[in-house]
């Protein structure tokens, strides 16, 4: 066998970036299909490949008939002892010899070998850079899924990762995130995204050089894809402005995320340890007055100025999500003027009498004694006549219905309504 198997080896090794130990070894269980194709039995099969001389020579360990044969049967040798009694001899093969279907044998179980090869390499290749934004070109696309090419591999970024509205057209070049790879019965299956938060924080570290570095860190980010994303920023150096650097000169740096992000909003936002101020930050670009916390339950209540709390909610409520989604927290925000009148309810009621008179309601009320008495007779509570007395909680409960409020007395003595202010 010439050095054209040896030359054809260096250039896959060169072209396939396969090991040449992985092509040896390919080669060597072809020729064993091969050799066992063409003569049959199970001899070992050893082939012995001289790179510099570019020689490829093939060994049988072929069975030696003689006398001595039923004495090693009968000892029950080894291989190692039956090769040093003579047994067995290890003869060179001519691979012309072969013949035509044995030839083809070998060639489909190298060209099999070198494709798992090649899927394995590109499997160990990418699933090593999980969470790494690639640049990737559009190739192609069905009903829900498109498929790009990275290099010489081609991924899947399914419908579910794509940005609403996105078009993607053959040859166009965007930047993804790699979200996971698999193996598959064929080629690994590699997917990525455009759609997860992470996709944001490493265009940050790809266009400003204090992320990067480490100087600028992102703390979080929430995202509405292809709509608007809130990124939290803090800086390692007091002399390094986090929001200032990520904006950059004349918005240039962020204005090149938004691009690639084909227009998506992006909000910057200043990091703080104090939950209250990141709240505040959070909902940046409105202003708010005053934050309320339950750390318990990691909830706030926000109070913004009456001309804030559009701008502070957001359209559709998208900018007070995004904050919940950033800081982690529960929100509720109410306007400056509704909490006024929260508060003078609240105290209010705290400031109503714990009992008082039917006919005093009534006298408050301007309405009939005995028609209170009445609801509050059908309402199941147990009094003889105007002069009765009732809680302070039934009269705001009277007060509430006789308003066109909701609720029943029922509900409020078993405990499931509850009259006041959250706080």
């Amino acid at each position: 066998m010439n050095g054209d198997l040896i030359d054809a080896l260096e250039q896959l090794q060169k072209e396939k970036d396969i090991p040449m130990s992985s092509l040896l070894q390919t080669v060597e269980i072809a020729m064993t299909s091969a050799y066992r194709k063409r003569y049959g039995g199970t001899e070992d099969v050893r082939i012995k490949i001289d790179p510099k001389e570019k020689k490829v020579r093939l060994f049988a360990l072929r069975e030696e008939l003689s006398s001595d044969t039923a004495l090693a049967e009968e000892e029950e040798m080894d291989l190692a002892q039956i090769q040093s009694s003579g047994l067995y001899v290890e003869r060179e093969i001519d691979a012309e010899d072969f013949g035509r279907i044995a030839a083809q044998t070998a060639k489909q179980v190298v060209i099999q070998r070198i494709r798992e090869a090649e899927r394995e390499i590109t499997y160990d290749r990418f699933v090593q850079r999980v969470g790494e934004v690639v640049t990737a070109e559009v190739q192609r696309r069905d009903a829900r899924s498109v498929f790009v090419t990275i290099g010489d591999a081609e991924a899947i970024l399914p419908s579910h990762e794509q940005i609403p509205g996105e078009p993607y057209r053959f040859n166009d070049r965007v930047r993804v995130y790699i979200l996971n790879v698999r193996r598959t019965t064929k080629n690994p299956q590699i997917i990525v995204s455009r759609t997860h938060p992470m996709l944001v924080t490493r265009l940050f570290e790809l266009e400003v050089p204090e992320v990067y570095e480490g100087i600028v860190e992102v703390m979080s980010v929430a995202r509405e894809p292809g709509a608007r994303s809130k990124v939290a920023v803090q800086s390692h150096d007091m002399q390094v402005d986090p929001v200032g650097a990520c904006v950059g000169y004349r918005g240039g740096r962020v204005q090149a995320i938004v691009d690639e992000l084909r227009g998506e909003k992006v909000d910057i936002v200043r990091y703080d340890e104090a939950i209250n101020e990141y709240l505040k930050n959070a909902l940046s670009p409105a202003r708010v007055n005053r934050v309320i916390l339950n750390e318990e339950e990691r909830a706030a209540v926000i109070i913004a100025p009456d001309g804030q709390l559009s701008l502070a909610i957001g359209r559709r409520g998208q900018n007070v999500r995004l904050a919940a989604q950033l800081t982690g927290w529960k929100i509720d925000i109410r306007s400056h003027s509704q909490w006024q009148e929260q508060e003078e309810a609240a105290r209010e009621a705290a400031a109503a009498p714990a009992t008082m008179r039917v006919y005093e309601l009534a006298r408050e009320l301007n309405v009939e004694s005995r028609d209170l008495v009445e609801i509050l007779q059908d309402e199941g509570v147990e009094i003889t006549s105007h002069a009765s007395n009732i809680t302070g909680e039934q009269a705001s409960m009277l007060r509430s219905m006789l308003a066109g409020g909701s609720g029943t007395l029922e509900e409020l003595e078993a405990g499931e309504l509850v009259i006041g202010v959250d706080e």
